[in-house]
């Protein structure tokens, strides 16, 4: 780890290299704030980030909003020290000095604002390690591989890149079982899922192809087709096909809303119905994102959030859904 340890960090981009420079590696062993202070320094993260971040929050009881502060510190650490570092194998360095903080984190030596911050949430919600290190997994990944040959790879991607959120989430809300997670799990694949079809464009511009090679022969859309951005018949069968898939995940995971308590059940409603709309823009522009970037608009989110408080109000009304909540 001496490659680490380094005071400075050219290979870092925007903000985050500031912040990088004051907590990262060279502040091992030196826990400068307190918890009150840590837990004011993830406040401060997260609003500064994240606007629907913190419409979320808002909607979220009040009791867990500081526990969803200090989760989110963590994933935007992890993604940032993923993404905005230019050097692949400096990522891989500081990904595994991330690593390292998590498991001092979880001996009881937190030393990071994040793990100052984290561990309580860890204790107060009895928060495994695993879905805290699936995220450095698959952030790791991305530094290595850019292309998928299967679905069931590109799967096992999605179940260390976006499954663990949900699984964040329920843990934090109490609301953590088997089945609960299955059906989280279905809708961070299909949430995932819909941002890569709604990306495709951006992502090649990265060098990163998400679209499973074998779905690109099956439809007969060649390397040679996607490189130059082809939209031709074989693209839009594919795209049609890949839309199609997110949408099942997604709808697969809706019986977990009417199971969870009060206000949550808004925000996952909100999550998942917002990946639908994405697919839907995307069939309705007939799936040509080459040309054409689908986005969720201002009254679109408006719309889904009256729908996510509506269908809240009559679930409530209906008594199907349990009475309990978390304040």
């Amino acid at each position: 780890m001496s490659d680490v340890m380094k005071t400075s960090e050219p290979n870092a981009t925007g903000r985050f290299a500031e912040a990088l420079r004051e907590w990262g590696p060279e502040k091992n062993g030196r826990q400068t704030l307190s918890p009150a202070e840590a837990e004011e320094w993830c406040r401060r993260l997260a609003r500064s980030h994240n606007e629907n971040f913190l419409l979320v929050s808002w909607l979220l009881p009040r009791g867990l909003r500081q526990h969803f502060f200090n989760v989110y510190a963590y994933c935007r650490w992890a993604d940032d020290l993923a993404d905005e570092i230019a050097d692949c194998e400096r990522s891989l360095e500081l990904l595994a000095w991330w690593r390292d903080e998590l498991a001092a984190c979880y001996g009881g030596e937190a030393r990071h604002p994040v793990f100052v911050a984290l561990s309580r949430t860890i204790a107060e919600c009895s928060i495994p390690q695993q879905p805290f290190a699936d995220l450095i997994s698959a952030f790791e990944q991305d530094q290595r591989v850019f292309g998928y040959d299967t679905f069931a790879q590109l799967r096992d991607y999605c179940r260390r890149s976006a499954d663990p959120v949900g699984r964040l989430v329920l843990h934090v809300c109490g609301e953590f079982t088997d089945e609960q997670a299955a059906w989280s799990d279905s809708i961070c694949t299909g949430l995932q899922l819909a941002n890569f079809w709604q990306d495709v464009a951006r992502d090649l511009d990265m060098g990163r192809v998400y679209l499973p090679r074998e779905d690109c022969e099956r439809f007969g859309y060649t390397r040679e087709q996607l490189e130059s951005r082809l939209t031709n018949e074989a693209f839009v069968e594919l795209m049609r096909f890949e839309v199609d898939r997110a949408r099942e995940f997604l709808k697969a995971g809706m019986p977990l809303v009417p199971r969870l308590p009060g206000r949550l059940q808004v925000d996952i409603d909100l999550f998942a119905r917002g990946g639908l709309k994405i697919l839907d823009r995307i069939e309705q522009i007939g799936y040509r994102v080459w040309e054409q970037r689908p986005v969720v608009t201002k009254r679109d989110a408006a719309g889904l959030l009256a729908g996510s408080l509506c269908r809240r109000f009559w679930r409530g009304v209906g008594g199907s859904s349990r009475r309990r909540e978390i304040d």
